[in-house]
């Protein structure tokens, strides 16, 4: 085998170039082809070359060289390129890309507007026109990269950011490059929502009485959080951030809390800060009791308001205010009042910070617990823990970093010395562990079409609930999709194609939820059964493409057999040059090594050509009135006759019937108009043999005097009489024309019926009746192709025209013309359509065909596809193919190529709305009579559409 280098004029290609790949060094090559992947572009042998419709106008090959030319080359005829040959051996291949310039970068988000932790955020990045395009994505000017919470797929084209942050606003960019241009997209934003959390309370004023306190609460949250303000755990009449109290006083003491709400989030958090407002007045009157302590006079009388205590009252439960009166012989003073408060404890409340539903937290949380209580003295507050003494004492109880065992019954106590009362109360915590670790697995083997499959989800950490998601959609049970142990299982029984996807598991906590890593469910099936492309006949010393195609996945591995003996291992078989013991049964047969499935196909294949043809008759002779048959006898394998008398074609009618293909022509019965010559042409796609000419004479009669029945019409012509000699076996002939005159009547018969014979002269009658006149045409009307009608006349005629539409045609028009009986379209088209009739004429007057409508074939001329179509019912989307020709085509569905196998026919074709079915879907429509096939193709994306390419191909037929 020769060792060839492939040279491309370019590497990378730039869209729309032409593009030409030599072989190096340069060699002479009698036959052989060309491939991209598995896609065949064309073969040769000798001169002759053959492309493949998908690419069909664009290549050519030089059948010297081998040099393969692509015309206005596009990003998808990337790839690995293969010329091989078996004249002489060689192969050689080069992978080739082609670019195309960037332009229109955008970028799109399913949404914007998102729960901080909630759920993921997916912005796809797309472009109007480019290829082999590579991905840059920012937020901000910081670059982003794949991490714990950040995926890139899709090529890099779509970001998903997993439980979002409010860092995670954005603006996000993406930069798409290739090695001939770049591009950059406009900003997206994000809008999360989150808080509120992060609270702060600030106190600015005096904390004595009769000063005013002004407090201002602060939080993160988006949008603005509702604030509320709380004095001793009920709310006041207070909103927004700021709390002012005017001329405060010692029962405004306590604690004050600012409630933050988010009605998007529906989360709430507080903040309390403990207030303590003194009086001045406390701090004098101790002044005054030293004061008279150092010194001493003799009268110290007290007054309660404006009256002196008795001596056995009640000090505690007098509030006051109380005077001290001191005098002595010089002077006289009275002290400031001083108010005495003794009540309590009441009203003990316990607040817990941060606030969360149900108290239940996320261990290593910080938590705060605060009592209060209206109490005189102040109450000393003790704690509890699930009933037992903590021995801490006061306002609060910080428990930092929490764990599973600080949940329980926390009780605070408030007890006042004086009175010796105390209350209590309480609230129950709980501490969970965030759940650690979110996968799925199977435990099982791969998912086989028809078969069960089962995935798990395994949660490290307490789970309240699971759910699952199909290709980011909510996955619903049905009749094959099942939940079980909690969700913690599905399964698909039976696997279908749409099932293959990325799965996740999502799990719940009241403190947390993680969802799994993606799993990708490759369904496994096929394959199915294959599909042969090739010729069914070849010529002999030529060689022969092949090609299988089975769907499946794993793409199937492929066997090629003829009569049973293995001569290939690929989907193409290209055969030696092809000799007449190569005609057999080619099989070809894939097998999946996963499903451990295969499927075989077979093609009957001929290389014989046609060598004689001759037309046989029975050892009877032709009779008048007698059944007859004429056989068309042939040497090698025919597949289709036609019959042929005096140069017309012949076609079946109630007078001629055609079996096995046409192989055999019955007259039944046979009548003395059937006389003339006659010749079959034998064809197959080798090529075709027209037999010599047989003239076939009816018999009329045995004797040397011919005598005729009643004379009619029809029975109007030549009539032989033959001599034969059985001794010398010779013969000799003389003939003899008849014409038949007379007034036709019903039955074609004459009036005053009459015999003729024949012994010598000729036999003549006047005034001559035409019997019929009939339109006949012997090829289909096709557009722009030459089309004849024949007006058959039976009886004698002196001329002879045509109508259409009831007016006589204009014989000077240069579109059409007449010849003897036949009416020559040069070239026919769609403006001749109408209803024609012929009119004969002679001295008996003048005879019309029956009418003749004329419909001529084109087309297509336009292919278009409409839809998509959404079936909300059984969710799936319909596109339907329509052109734009006459008859109506064939439709045929491909799926990313026209080289692949057809996956449809007709002209609506509905898919399951799922990703799976995303694809350059091709219509294909071909004019059986025209042999015009047009394609067109339409994308299919989830959520959206795209219109691209429309070809046309008048398909040829090869080697013939």
């Amino acid at each position: 085998m020769l060792t060839r280098n492939v040279q491309p004029s370019s590497n990378p290609a730039v869209v729309g170039d032409t593009l030409t790949l030599s072989l190096s060094p340069p060699t002479n090559m009698k036959s052989g082809s060309w491939a991209v992947g598995e896609s065949l572009i064309l073969t040769w042998i000798r001169d002759q070359e053959a492309v493949f419709p998908n690419h069909t106008g664009r290549a050519s090959v030089n059948v010297l060289t081998g040099a393969l030319t692509l015309r206005s080359v596009t990003a998808a005829d990337s790839g690995v390129y293969v010329v091989q040959s078996s004249d002489p051996q060689l192969r050689a291949n080069a992978s080739i890309t082609v670019l195309e310039r960037i332009s229109n970068v955008t970028l799109m988000a399913k949404q914007t507007d998102f729960v901080e932790f909630n759920s993921p955020a997916i912005v796809a990045c797309s472009v109007s026109s480019g290829s082999s395009l590579s991905f840059l994505w920012l937020n901000g000017s910081s670059e982003v990269t794949a991490g714990e919470r950040v995926q890139l797929t899709d090529g890099n084209s779509t970001l998903t950011v997993i439980n979002v942050t409010r860092y995670d606003r954005g603006p996000f960019r993406c930069r798409v490059s290739n090695p001939v241009s770049n591009g950059t997209s406009d900003p997206v934003n994000l809008n999360i929502i989150y808080g509120p959390d992060n609270m702060a309370l600030t106190v600015e004023g005096s904390f004595s009485v009769g000063y005013n306190l002004t407090m201002l609460c602060s939080t993160q949250s988006n949008p603005p959080a509702q604030l509320q303000w709380a004095f001793r755990g009920e709310f006041a009449n207070t909103t927004g951030p700021l709390l002012e109290l005017y001329g405060i006083t010692e029962d405004q003491s306590g604690p004050y809390s600012c409630l933050a709400f988010n009605n998007h989030t529906n989360m709430n958090s507080s903040i309390t800060s403990h207030i303590t407002i003194t009086s001045e007045f406390l701090s004098e009157a101790i002044s005054a009791s030293i004061f008279l302590n150092v010194f001493p006079a003799s009268l110290f009388p007290w007054f309660v308001s404006t009256e002196s205590p008795s001596s056995g009252s009640k000090q505690q439960a007098v509030s006051g205010p109380f005077r001290c009166n001191v005098s002595n012989g010089v002077s006289y003073e009275t002290s400031p009042p001083l108010y005495l408060n003794i009540i309590g404890p009441s009203n003990t409340t316990m607040m817990i910070t941060p606030v969360v539903p149900n108290h239940v937290y996320r261990t290593e949380s910080n938590i705060t617990l605060s009592c209060s209580a209206l109490s005189k003295p102040s109450a000393i507050i003790s704690w509890m823990f699930n009933g037992v003494d903590m021995n801490i004492y006061g306002h609060w109880i910080h428990l930092n970093n929490v764990t599973v065992s600080n949940s329980g019954n926390y009780t605070c106590v408030s007890h006042n010395t004086v009175t010796s009362r105390s209350r209590s109360a309480h609230a129950v915590i709980y501490v969970l562990d965030p759940l650690e670790s979110v996968e799925v697995n199977n435990t099982g083997g791969a998912a086989i079409v028809n078969e069960s499959f089962t995935l798990h989800c395994d949660v490290t950490g307490t789970v309240d609930r699971i759910q699952w998601w199909r290709n980011w959609h909510v996955i619903i049970p049905d009749n094959t999709t099942i939940f079980d142990m909690d969700n913690k299982t599905l399964t698909l029984d039976p696997v279908q194609h749409s099932d293959a996807g990325n799965y996740k598991c999502q799990a719940f906590n009241s403190v947390s939820n993680m969802t799994s890593s993606p799993y990708n469910v490759v369904v496994i099936y096929g394959p199915e059964t294959p599909t042969i492309t090739g010729p069914t006949v070849g010529r002999a010393g030529y060689s022969v493409i092949f090609s299988c195609y089975a769907s499946s996945n794993p793409p199937s591995l492929y066997s090629w057999y003829f009569n049973g003996n293995p001569v290939a291992n690929t989907s193409v078989y290209i055969t030696p040059p092809l000799s007449e013991d190569m005609s057999g049964t080619y099989t070809c047969k894939a097998y999946n090594n996963i499903t451990d499935g295969d499927s075989s196909t077979y093609l009957c294949f001929v290389s014989e050509p046609i060598t004689e043809v001759h037309v046989e008759t029975p050892l009877n002779p032709p009779r008048d009135h007698y059944p007859y048959m004429l056989t068309c006898n042939v040497t090698g394998p025919a597949v289709h006759f036609h019959w042929i008398k005096n140069g017309m074609e012949l076609h079946g009618d109630s007078g001629h019937v055609f079996q096995m293909h046409n192989e055999t022509l019955t007259f039944n019965p046979l009548n003395r108009n059937e006389s003339g010559q006659y010749k079959c042409m034998a064809l197959n796609a080798v090529g075709n043999m027209t037999s010599p000419p047989y003239e076939l004479l009816v018999n009329l009669a045995n004797t040397s005097m011919f005598t005729t029945d009643c004379l009619s019409l029809n029975m109007s012509g030549e009539y032989t009489c033959m001599a034969y000699n059985n001794v010398t076996e010779r013969n000799s002939t003389t003939s003899k024309m008849l014409t038949v005159v007379g007034k036709k009547t019903q039955g074609n018969r004459l009036d005053n019926c009459k015999s003729g014979f024949f012994n010598s002269g000729r036999v003549t009658f006047l005034n001559v009746l035409i019997w019929s006149v009939m339109i006949k045409n012997s090829t289909r009307p096709i557009n722009s192709e030459n089309f004849t009608l024949t007006c058959e006349v039976t009886g004698p005629y002196d001329t002879l025209y045509w109508t259409k539409n009831n007016t006589r045609l204009n014989v000077t028009n240069p579109y059409y013309h007449t010849e003897n009986n036949m009416l020559h379209f040069t070239a026919v088209t769609t403006l001749d359509d109408g209803t024609y009739e012929c009119v004969a004429t002679n001295k008996a007057g003048e005879h019309k065909s029956p009418k003749f409508m004329l419909l001529v074939n084109y087309g297509p001329l336009k292919v278009e596809i409409s839809g998509l179509y959404f079936h909300p019912v059984d969710l799936t989307v319909s596109m339907e193919c329509s052109a734009d020709s006459r008859p109506e085509c064939d439709f045929y569905w491909f799926l990313d190529n026209e080289s692949s196998a057809v996956i449809h026919t007709g002209s609506v074709i509905t898919l399951i709305a799922t990703k799976l079915s995303q694809g350059n879907y091709i219509c294909v429509a071909k004019n059986p009579v025209t042999n015009i096939t047009m394609y067109k193709t339409k994308e299919y994306v989830i959520g959206g559409l795209m219109m691209m390419g429309l070809f046309a191909l008048s398909v040829p037929v090869l080697f013939t």
